[in-house]
């Protein structure tokens, strides 16, 4: 007689499989009301979607939020009216692999090609010129860290950066602590995109497990660039964070960083401050926004 484990397995292999092959659940109507509020425009032949909003309060200035991983710009929706009271226009967008956005595979998914997209997308809005705000949270902390790094080049067709605010990012690799559920994600394999279709994202291949290793092997571009800009930089910080842990996580950053300002944000703030304290979170960013 088998094994019962055996039995388990043959009976759960096809289960599985035919699992993995069931369409996404349907929007749900905020979520299709963002979507068909948004717009779509080509980079190398991909679809990459996004939020272009033009308010008519506050003053002439644009912000563009960068979201995390594995996220979208959906992020951002409890904060997103919120924002008109200083900016007349905001910008968001799905970074390529996720949200709305095209998810090619296998593609080699990397923070330097995200960072060219965010630079494209200002271009096709006409906002290249523009001095930008940069809102960050996670992966976006990363994305933001590159532009800044191309900023402080000054090359012609970067963007010219006016702040930076970054949240709950692990830009420093040392006191970057991964989700348990995050590792494999991280080291690819074959849980990797079993794991990713169980958690109802759309679609997450090995092409994207290079996320989190970059962080390490770029340390010093990304992390040299917020030590060496003038721009005002501002961190907004939910300090139950288990990937960004307190308090080392914040120690280093002051360390490393001195000129920065930070916002300690209520003890019960993990990872998403934007989602879990949207309140608390926009308040800290227009007292860092209106402090220069």
């Amino acid at each position: 007689m088998r094994e019962w484990w055996v039995q388990v397995g043959l009976l759960a292999v096809p289960l599985l499989a035919a699992y993995l092959h069931i369409p996404p659940p349907q929007l749900s109507p905020a979520l299709h009301s963002w979507k068909t509020s948004g717009k779509f425009f080509t980079y190398k032949g991909l679809r990459i979607f996004y939020q272009d909003s033009v308010g008519v309060v506050g003053r002439p200035e644009i912000v563009v939020l960068l979201h995390g991983f594995p996220t979208s710009s959906y992020d951002w929706y409890k904060i997103w009216e919120g924002l008109t009271l200083r900016f007349h226009r905001r910008i968001a967008l799905d970074f390529l692999g996720f949200g709305f956005s095209d998810k090619p595979r296998p593609h080699h998914y990397s923070r330097f090609e995200q960072a060219s997209i965010v630079e494209a997308l200002l271009r096709h809005l006409g906002l290249q010129n523009n001095r930008i705000n940069l809102l960050s949270h996670d992966y976006g902390d990363i994305v933001a860290q590159e532009l800044l790094y191309r900023y402080k080049q000054n090359r012609s067709g970067r963007l010219t950066i006016k702040s930076l605010c970054l949240s709950n990012g692990g830009i420093f690799p040392e006191t970057h602590r991964p989700l348990l559920l995050q590792k494999p994600l991280k080291d690819g394999g074959v849980l990797s995109p079993i794991l990713t279709r169980l958690m109802n994202f759309f679609v997450f291949s090995r092409g994207l497990t290079p996320y989190i290793n970059q962080r390490k092997k770029f340390r010093r571009r990304w992390v040299g660039a917020l030590a060496s800009v003038t721009i005002p930089i501002h961190f907004i910080y939910g300090p139950l964070d288990p990937i960004n842990p307190y308090p080392e996580f914040l120690e280093l950053y002051r360390k490393t960083l001195p000129r920065s300002t930070v916002s300690i944000l209520d003890d019960h703030i993990s990872h998403y401050p934007q989602l879990e304290d949207p309140m608390g979170f926009l308040n800290a960013y227009m007292g860092f926004i209106n402090s220069f």
